[in-house]
C-alpha cells in the first residue's frame, strides 16, 4: 500500500486524487476522479472519465471503465467488470482497428452506499440504486431499484431491503 506513487503503480499527472486515498500496488489510474478517503485495491484499472466518491472501496482485480461513476459510500468487490460498449467491436467497417470516434460511451451510474459483489459484471447503460446490493457472480444487465438484493445471471430481484410500511 502506497500514499505516494511506487514504481508498481501507474498514476497519470490528469488523476484527480482526494484526501486520504489508499492505493495498493499493481493499479493504473488515468484521467479519472477519486474522492477523499477512498480505498484502491491491488490490480484495479480506472479508466477516464470515471468517478469516484468519497469513502468508496474497490477491491482488488476491478475494472473501471470511463463512463462509470461510483456514488459515495459505494462499495465494489474483488474481480469487478464494468462495461461501457454496447456493441463492441475491434474494427470499424473499413476494417481498420476502431478508434474513439468509431463507438459511444455508455454511462453507468452506481448510487450511494450501494454494494457490488465480488466477480458481477454490470452492462453499460444502466443505474444501480440507493444502498442497493449485487450478488457476487450476477451479470446486471437492467436497473437496480434502491434498496433491493439482486442476484443471477441476469440478476433479478430475490428481496428487498427497504423496510415496507
Amino acid at each position: 500500500m502506497s500514499s505516494s506513487p511506487s514504481p508498481y503503480q501507474k498514476i497519470a499527472p490528469d488523476v484527480k486524487l482526494g484526501r486520504n486515498v489508499r492505493i495498493y500496488d499493481f493499479t493504473n489510474l488515468y484521467g479519472c476522479e477519486i474522492g477523499d478517503d477512498v480505498k484502491i485495491g491491488a490490480f484495479v484499472e480506472i479508466q477516464k472519465g470515471a468517478k469516484i466518491g468519497h469513502r468508496c472501496k474497490v477491491s482488488s482485480h476491478t475494472f473501471i471503465c470511463e463512463g462509470v461513476t461510483l456514488e459515495q459510500d459505494v462499495f465494489v468487490g474483488h474481480n469487478v467488470t464494468f462495461i461501457n460498449d454496447r456493441y463492441p467491436r475491434a474494427t470499424n467497417g473499413a476494417g481498420q482497428l476502431q478508434t474513439e470516434a468509431d463507438w459511444q460511451c455508455v454511462k453507468t451510474l452506481v448510487k450511494q452506499g450501494a454494494s457490488i459483489g465480488s466477480g458481477a459484471t454490470l452492462l453499460c447503460g444502466i443505474t444501480v440504486g440507493e444502498h442497493a446490493m449485487i450478488g457476487a457472480g450476477s451479470v446486471v444487465t437492467r436497473d437496480v431499484p434502491p434498496g433491493a438484493v439482486v442476484a443471477g445471471n441476469p440478476a433479478r430481484v430475490i428481496k428487498s431491503l427497504v423496510p415496507k410500511g
